[in-house]
């Protein structure tokens, strides 16, 4: 059995990503680790970052983003099919460069890739999620974030990334431009992996995270709209209090342990109050959401209601138990 590790990443060192540290995370269990570096701004070092790591299963692929070719988001999903598509594996294990996992999955991981090897049936593996947000130390478990993705797919020419490369799909017909259309798609079947992926997306300076976000909006909108999307953005992002997120009491990836040390924001995080009332309130701000959350939580077992899920679960395969933080 060969694992191949894949991703895509553009200006991560300037716009504050874990990519090494997510690379790092899975290379003990891969084979080979190819990720599209896109041609990012000349003061960006995420080349070289990678590059450093020195590891001879690491293989960069350098490339050029076409946001008019590739709009709303779809040169995200591009970018990732450059990558899978220059894999050898049985299973593509995709992390996106704010992903990480965490050492004592790799084990679990790999047995169960090597598990559904030969059973065709199980099309890739769904990963559970904790979504990290302000610091390393609060976390999201309310409605409207996604507790589950796939993230190990087998190697197979019909599987393509999908949307904004959040996930994948079966597209059998796939013209090599339409990443976002719906019809003539197909979920993949998939199978648990008792295991959980560290999202960082939203833990980064304030300056930094409105960078991030105006790097998305852009790839998303187009750059015209966001310029007047962030004509009169304040140049901080305001976290809002982290009193109305869950408190992380687990252990982080031992890769993230340097970027946890530097960090030097809490001065401007928000640990008590309430929310700026002179700003957009963030979703999980919002009653609507906030009531969603707290029945989900306490009324409906923690199953969220209305969730979208891009994946078929193979109900056979589902495993018993999960794993305790």
């Amino acid at each position: 059995m060969k694992i191949s590790g894949f991703s895509m990443v553009r200006n991560g060192e300037k716009l504050y990503y874990p990519v090494t540290e997510m690379i790092r995370s899975i290379l003990p269990i891969v084979d080979e680790f190819v990720i599209a570096v896109g041609e990012g701004d000349p003061d960006d070092k995420t080349r070289e970052m990678i590059s450093a790591i020195g590891d001879p299963k690491i293989r960069i692929i350098d490339t050029e983003w076409d946001l008019d070719k590739y709009p709303r988001g779809m040169e995200n999903a591009h970018q990732t099919d450059i990558a899978m598509n220059a894999c050898s594996g049985d299973w593509l294990f995709y992390l996106q460069a704010d992903e990480v996992i965490h050492e004592k999955y790799l084990p679990v991981i790999k047995n169960t890739c090597m598990k559904y090897l030969d059973e065709r049936d199980v099309e890739g593996l769904l990963f559970g999620y904790l979504h990290f947000w302000g610091d390393y130390g609060h976390h999201h478990t309310g409605h409207g974030w996604y507790p589950h993705e796939i993230r190990i797919i087998r190697n197979d020419p019909e599987i393509h990334s999908w949307e904004s490369a959040q996930s994948f799909r079966r597209i059998p017909d796939f013209d090599g431009v339409s990443y976002r259309k719906k019809e003539g798609t197909f979920k993949l079947k998939v199978a648990p992996v008792d295991a959980r992926v560290y999202h960082y997306g939203w833990v980064r300076p304030p300056h930094l995270m409105i960078s991030k976000k105006k790097a998305l909006d852009t790839v998303h909108r187009g750059r015209r709209k966001v310029r007047e999307m962030y004509e009169n953005i304040p140049d901080d992002f305001d976290f809002g209090p982290l009193t109305r997120l869950e408190i992380f009491k687990g252990t982080h990836p031992g890769v993230m342990k340097e970027m946890i040390q530097k960090m030097d924001w809490k001065d401007k995080l928000q640990y008590t109050g309430r929310p700026d009332p002179s700003r957009e309130p963030h979703k999980h701000e919002r009653f609507k959401y906030r009531l969603l959350s707290f029945i989900e939580k306490y009324l409906n077992r923690g199953r969220h209601i209305g969730e979208f899920k891009n994946y078929r679960l193979i109900r056979n395969k589902i495993q018993a138990g999960t794993v305790k933080e």
